[in-house]
């Protein structure tokens, strides 16, 4: 299967602040998908890696035909909770559904989400580090605007992980970064089985990154390791996995339809109550 620089799923994971990474160079580019050259692609270069900045996420997805992003921001009900590593897949996940309504232009689903992230936050503990970007993102959405609601939902991952990383919690870090991954791909898959092809589908194709995250867990403490979403999250990446690795020809709708199911199913666990 080709490989494309740079791709979605690579760039949404990068702007959850996931830098280690490196993205596979194109062995040849296939009619429809453009063929992106990371030292022209505006972005951070952080350890070699083009970290992209988010604007540039989705207009790769509005390049390939105009999705209708309202129909794909989600009214997310978040239980309450003291559990941290739900609270941090949960943070991840809001920010990016962030993303999504900021694409959307919806501003009231993005006022709404920059309250979730104040509440994520304070229920962390990391609320006088969080509380400038939220209030940045209220600001923004008022006045409509959506390049530096971007930036704010961008930096406010960012000094999540930075901040749990400082304070020893490396692990909780990684299941923001995971919980923003599972959004940004349910997204991207729903995006592209509504308007299907084999140059959209090859979006998906990252198996680098699933990798990382399934290695990332193997190294995490017991405690986190073997939380019972946490393992759900890597029994469902070894699934989406196996769906990469069989995508020899390329992806089907069928295969990009079944890693979609399988990314909703954890969302729906990380939702959960319990």
């Amino acid at each position: 299967m080709k490989r494309f620089p740079l791709h979605l799923l690579t760039v949404l994971a990068m702007t959850s602040g996931l830098v280690s990474v490196h993205p596979v160079r194109a062995q040849a580019a296939t009619p429809g998908v453009q063929e992106f050259d990371p030292r022209a692609f505006p972005g951070q270069v952080v350890d070699d890696v083009v970290v992209p900045v988010p604007s540039e996420v989705f207009s790769v997805l509005d390049k390939l035909g105009e999705p209708n992003w309202q129909q794909e921001i989600r009214n997310v009900e978040l239980p309450k909770t003291v559990d941290r590593t739900k609270l941090a897949l949960q943070f991840g996940m809001i920010v990016a559904e962030g993303f999504v309504a900021v694409q959307a232009e919806d501003k009231e689903s993005v006022k709404e989400i920059g309250k979730d992230v104040i509440d994520l936050a304070t229920a962390l503990g990391l609320i006088k580090s969080v509380r400038p970007h939220a209030q940045a993102i209220l600001d923004a959405a008022d006045k409509k605007d959506w390049s530096s609601i971007r930036r704010e939902f961008d930096l406010t991952q960012k000094t999540v992980r930075d901040t749990m990383e400082q304070m020893k919690d490396a692990d909780l870090s990684q299941c923001v970064s995971m919980g923003g991954w599972l959004r940004g791909t349910s997204s991207v898959t729903s995006v592209v089985v509504k308007n299907f092809s084999a140059d959209s589908a090859e979006l998906l194709n990252q198996p680098m990154l699933v990798e990382h995250f399934i290695n990332s867990i193997d190294k995490m403490g017991t405690r986190v390791r073997e939380h019972a979403m946490v393992s759900d999250i890597a029994r469902g990446l070894k699934d989406i996995m196996a769906e990469m690795e069989g995508a020899v020809d390329g992806f089907t709708k069928d295969s990009v339809r079944d890693i979609g199911k399988v990314c909703d199913t954890l969302l729906k666990g990380i939702q959960a109550a319990k």
